[in-house]
């Protein structure tokens, strides 16, 4: 399949999004390394190792094995490009000698893993309420619990109160805002009947078929997609999980001789993506939408839990990443072409900021079956090769989102598998709304 060119006014925010994309690398802020809560006494006495973030992923991920019940979670500090572990202290302080022959800075904290957790579940018992989040801060090494403009009266009494239940030093409290409420969009716009969203990563189904990922709240809005406002269907939604454990949908191209390359759209140029990659705390991060192109951010916390309208979402990626209406499904990866995640959705917007939601990548890869990249060339959640060599890509290149996502489909929604549930209300396909401005109809529900 030919893809076509990006027309002119693309092309000319495309330009834009490439300087943005340079500039962020020197400009990006360091990861910010709170000592809330914790002593930094069994800091390094030998030099901690130099890392690239996703080294420091799989460095943290072993160290979690290696140190148990002392292992209370860890942070890339991309100042330094040091992995920060941190340690409840105990008995044996073979396990901090451990950490730091390793190569890690080590961090004596107050709060277990088993403690965080805990505390997580407790508020998923007791303050599951629409608009508010949480996930664990290993910068603060606390939970951090975060409360939309919509929590007021009771519902803040009520999550204010179970916080406190959770005792001093446990869990912090912010408001936000903004409302939280899906973004459908991503890296290119791809539209449903009345919806919009946008292609997050093109991918290789199990059965071997051309597919893109996006985000599973945008099947609300039609089981068919295509890649021009009432355009003809290029792609059917196969599988999608919305709300629950995750929010992912699965789109096989109808052309099963689709060429869907394994890149994303920065305009006028493309990042080649070489590998889907799990998230650390504080690393930098690039997200591609339709509506607001390419911002750049951090990665705050990991294994979020939002309350969405629609309905709680589990495993989420938590940054600080700006997004808009009409960038959810879209795609969230690294400048060395690490496929991070997909565009859920937040409050804020990009003039003011707010706070962001993802799909992680290799979650929603192991769920579908589906492979990262074109026929199978790319590599999947337990296939990852070298991200790290992964340059720009060609000026003229096609991606993995409008010109891809110009394969998507009309419709989308009723007869999406697992989570796609009836929750479609207000929260639901925030592009959909956007398109409704834009001229493209009504759809408050998706």
């Amino acid at each position: 399949m030919s893809h076509k060119r990006i027309p002119k006014r693309k092309a000319a925010i495309a330009v834009g999004g490439v300087v943005a994309l340079g500039a962020a690398a020197i400009l990006l802020p360091n990861a910010n390394a709170s000592q809330d809560g914790a002593t930094d006494g069994a800091a390094a006495t030998a030099p901690p190792k130099t890392l690239k973030a996703t080294d420091a992923s799989d460095l943290a991920s072993q160290l979690a094995g290696l140190l148990g019940d002392a292992f209370a979670g860890s942070y890339y500090d991309g100042g330094k490009q040091q992995l920060v572990v941190n340690v409840v202290p105990g008995d044996d302080n073979n396990v901090i000698v451990q950490a730091k022959k390793a190569g890690a800075t080590v961090r004596e904290v107050d709060n277990s893993m088993t403690e965080l957790e805990a505390g997580a579940q407790t508020l998923k018992t007791e303050a599951t309420i629409p608009g508010t989040s949480w996930a664990v801060d290993p910068r603060t090494n606390k939970i951090l619990v975060t409360a939309d403009s919509t929590v007021t009266g009771d519902k803040w009494d009520r999550l204010e109160s179970t916080v406190r239940g959770l005792g001093s030093g446990m869990a912090t409290i912010k408001k936000s805002a903004g409302t939280f409420r899906t973004f459908a969009s991503g890296g290119d716009a791809i539209f449903a009947a009345n919806s919009r969203c946008s292609l997050g990563f093109n991918v290789t189904a199990g059965d071997g078929t051309p597919a893109f990922l996006t985000a599973g709240h945008c099947a609300l809005g039609g089981r068919q997609w295509s890649d021009q406002q009432g355009g003809a269907p290029i792609a059917t939604i196969d599988q999608a999980v919305f709300p629950g454990e995750g929010d992912f949908a699965l789109a096989k191209y109808d052309d099963p001789t689709t060429q869907a390359p394994s890149d994303v759209d920065v305009g006028g140029q493309t990042v080649q993506i070489t590998e889907a990659a799990e998230a650390t705390v504080g690393q930098e991060v690039f997200r591609m939408g339709s509506t607001t192109g390419l911002a750049d951010g951090q990665v705050l916390g990991l294994n979020a839990t939002v309350n969405y309208p629609e309905g709680t979402v589990t495993g989420l990626i938590q940054t600080d990443v700006c997004a808009e209406p009409g960038d959810s499904g879209g795609s969230m990866f690294t400048q060395d072409g690490l496929a991070i995640g997909l565009t859920s959705g937040g409050s804020g917007d990009c003039t003011v900021g707010g706070e962001t939601f993802f799909q992680p990548v290799t979650t929603a890869l192991a769920a579908v079956g589906a492979t990262l990249g074109e026929g199978g060339a790319g590599a999947g959640a337990d296939d990852q090769a070298g991200g790290e060599d992964a340059g720009d890509g060609e000026a003229d290149g096609e991606i993995g989102g409008e010109d891809a996502a110009q394969e998507a489909g009309d419709g989308a929604g009723q007869d999406v598998g697992q989570g796609a549930g009836d929750g479609a209300g207000q929260g639901a396909g925030y592009g959909a709304d956007r398109d409704a401005e834009d001229g493209g109809g009504q759809s408050g529900t998706h």
